[in-house]
């Protein structure tokens, strides 16, 4: 593939990767626990599975799916999630930046 080529296919995906609004791969855990506590907290228990108004999270990446649309856990359902809301959740896609939801999401995997 010549360089013009691969900086096409580059450009692309890095292209259609901010049009979607995902995340970027790495984020910090300690501040994504403070914005679970603030944005999230009240709705879901981080170190339980019981069921506030929505699901608890303990173990989240460990399940084979999420329990609200059975999806595959992993970075991009979690973020579609997130983003969209959905039963009762609204919509973050416009009210945490991209880097908290990194940072979210780094803190999510750790649970």
């Amino acid at each position: 593939m010549n360089k013009s080529k691969y900086l096409a296919v580059v450009c692309l995906f890095v292209g259609s990767a901010a049009l979607y609004g995902q995340a970027p791969a790495k984020g910090d855990a300690a501040k994504g626990r403070g914005i679970f506590e603030q944005q999230c907290g009240l709705c879901h228990d981080a170190l339980t599975t019981d069921k506030k108004m929505g699901p608890g999270f303990k173990g989240l990446f460990k399940m084979p799916k999420l329990s609200t649309n059975g999806k595959p856990v992993n970075d991009a359902n979690v973020l579609e999630r997130i983003n969209a809301g959905g039963n009762g959740m609204p919509p973050y896609k416009d009210l945490i930046s991209s880097g908290e939801k990194a940072d979210l999401l780094a803190y999510l995997r750790t649970l």
